[in-house]
C-alpha cells in the first residue's frame, strides 16, 4: 500500500515543529524589512506614508465611558475651563492635556458628552484650520526658512516635498467634509501668514 498523501499541516505536527516558532524565525528574517513585526496572523499594520515604520503603539482609552465617582467638578466648569484655556490660545489638544495633568478629568467627553473642539464651535472659538494641518504648515514653514540658509541641503528639499504632498492631502479631505471653505488653498508664499 503507498503512502497516504498528508496535507502540508501534518507534516508540521509530524516534524514536531510548532507554528508560532516558525512565525518567530520568519519575523526575525523580515525585520530588516519591516523595522518590527506582530506574531498574531490575524494583524495587520497600517504602514506609515513616508517612512518605514509600522508602529503599533496607541492610547489606550478607559472602558467605563462614565467619569470617576471622585471627580467633583461639574460639565459647567469643564465648559468654562476649555474657553478660558482657548481665549489664551491654546490648541484643543493643550486644552487636554492641562485638564488631565492639573484638572484630573482623562476625557473630557465623558464629564461633558461632548469633545473638545466642538464645545469650542459650540462657543466660536474653534481653530480656522484644523490642528493637524496647521502643524503640517508650521513643519513646511520652518523647512523652507533653513532651506533660504542652506541651499544645497537636498535632503531637507525632499522632506519639503513630502511635508507639502501631506498638506494637499489632508486639505483635500477637510474640503470634502466641509471643514475648510471649497476655495482654500495651501499657497508656500503666503503659508508663513497662516501660522504666524
Amino acid at each position: 500500500m503507498a503512502d497516504p498523501i498528508y496535507p502540508s499541516f501534518l507534516y508540521l505536527h509530524i516534524l514536531r515543529v510548532s507554528l508560532p516558532s516558525l512565525l518567530v524565525v520568519r519575523c526575525r528574517r523580515s525585520r530588516k524589512r519591516n523595522r518590527g513585526c506582530r506574531s498574531s496572523s490575524n494583524a495587520v499594520t497600517m504602514g506609515r506614508m513616508h517612512s518605514r515604520g509600522k508602529g503599533i503603539s496607541s492610547s489606550a482609552l478607559p472602558y467605563k465611558r462614565t467619569p470617576p465617582s471622585w471627580l467633583k467638578i461639574s460639565s459647567q466648569d469643564v465648559e468654562e475651563n476649555i474657553c478660558k484655556f482657548a481665549k489664551k490660545g491654546l490648541t484643543p489638544s493643550q486644552i487636554g492635556v492641562i485638564l488631565r495633568d492639573s484638572h484630573g478629568i482623562a476625557q473630557v467627553k465623558s464629564v461633558t458628552v461632548s469633545k473638545i473642539l466642538r464645545i469650542l464651535k459650540g462657543h466660536g472659538l474653534a481653530p480656522e484650520i484644523p490642528e493637524d494641518l496647521y502643524h503640517l504648515i508650521k513643519k513646511a514653514v520652518s523647512i523652507r526658512k533653513h532651506l533660504e540658509r542652506n541651499r544645497k541641503d537636498k535632503d531637507s528639499k525632499f522632506r519639503l516635498i513630502l511635508v507639502e504632498s501631506r498638506i494637499h492631502r489632508l486639505a483635500r479631505y477637510y474640503k470634502k467634509t466641509k471643514q475648510l471653505p471649497p476655495v482654500w488653498k495651501y499657497e508656500s508664499s503666503t503659508a508663513s501668514t497662516l501660522v504666524a
